[in-house]
């Protein structure tokens, strides 16, 4: 085989690994972003909430609050201000939706355990 055919066979795989990777990527970005769409909790504002707040945050970090509603009113505001998109018909509607479901009421966060903590015991081995 000539050095020129080696090295176009080369190019070749090289392009097809690197497509390879690429669908992979996308493929792991997208199947994340359905998960932090899961996480949030079933209601009439879930997917305002998803667009709004998970433009930026992650799920876990609005599941771990409890705020009352004025502070979700504010928290809320705040966001619009710094770029969140929250039409004014849908502004009290959210923030129902995450005093409801986010409140100083509801029980502690508790996030999901990683593989390493529960093949450690890391969490039982801390509340010791």
């Amino acid at each position: 085989m000539s050095p020129s055919a080696k090295s176009n066979r080369l190019m070749r795989s090289l392009a097809a690994v690197a497509i390879i990777v690429a669908i992979t990527s996308l493929t792991g970005y997208s199947q994340q972003a359905a998960k932090a769409a899961e996480d949030l909790p079933a209601g009439a504002m879930q997917a305002k909430a998803t667009t709004a707040c998970l433009e930026c945050h992650e799920a876990r970090i609005i599941l771990q609050q409890r705020l009352s509603k004025a502070t979700w009113t504010k928290e809320v505001d705040k966001m619009v201000k710094w770029g969140a998109v929250v039409e004014a018909s849908d502004h009290d509607a959210l923030i129902d939706y995450l005093s409801a479901n986010f409140s100083p009421d509801q029980p502690a966060y508790e996030p999901p355990r990683t593989s390493s903590e529960k093949a450690t015991g890391r969490k039982a081995r801390a509340a010791k």
